[in-house]
This record gives C-alpha cells, structure tokens and sequence, in this order.
C-alpha cells in the first residue's frame, strides 16, 4: 500500500488537498488531506479515513484507518482522533467516493495495514 501524488494537479496551489492511495489489490483511491483536528473528523460521514504521518522524505505513512459511518458517535471518534494523534498522525486523509457501506468495508480492507505501525 502506497501513497500516490495525483500528477495531475501538480501545477495548481492547491494540489496538496488532493491525493491518492494504492490499495494492496492494485486498486487506486482518490482522497481529500485534511489537517489532523476534531472539527474535520466530526463532519466526515459515509467515508474512508486514513490517518497519516509523513517521514523525513515527505512520503505518507498509514498509522490507522477508520470508517465513517452516517451517524458519527463523537466519543469514540475523539478516542480515535486522540490514538492516531499519539502514533504520530498529522492528517486525514478521506476518500468519500464509495456509494454503499459495502463499497467502503471493501475498500477499508483493502487500504488498512495489517498492524498499526508506530515508527
């Protein structure tokens, strides 16, 4: 699973907003950067989120992925905004592409690490 900058929104100011992941089937998956903070966290529903941290090279690094459901509980997404923010996480990154809840286990699977990796 990889990060991949989307080459065509290389010359706009605001390519930064967008960008995409490689599952580990192959499959590609547009999604909006977002900074890490609770106040995006908490209007994101019927999505894909990716917490990410950067390392030194400016590469992204999942440390977790979560699913946004319709009814956001904002407790349990506050201890999730608190667990990645302690493993290093600065953004979210949020694909909301998926019709239907089953698209979007799909593609959680299918973008999640096996194991949380807290390097």
């Amino acid at each position: 699973m990889r990060e991949e900058r989307l080459r065509a929104t290389a010359g706009l100011r605001s390519s930064s907003t967008l960008s995409s992941w490689r599952g580990r089937s192959g499959r590609r998956y547009i999604v909006g950067v977002h900074p890490l903070n609770e106040t995006e966290l908490l209007e994101v529903t019927d999505a894909v989120i990716l917490a990410v941290k950067r390392d030194r090279s400016g590469n992204g690094i999942v440390v977790d992925a979560a699913m946004a459901a319709s009814d956001p509980s904002e407790q349990t997404r506050m201890r999730w905004l608190a667990k990645v923010r302690d493993l290093g996480a600065t953004e979210l990154h949020i694909h909301r592409l998926a019709a239907t809840e089953d698209d979007r286990r799909a593609i959680f699977e299918d973008l999640r690490e096996n194991e949380v990796q807290a390097s």
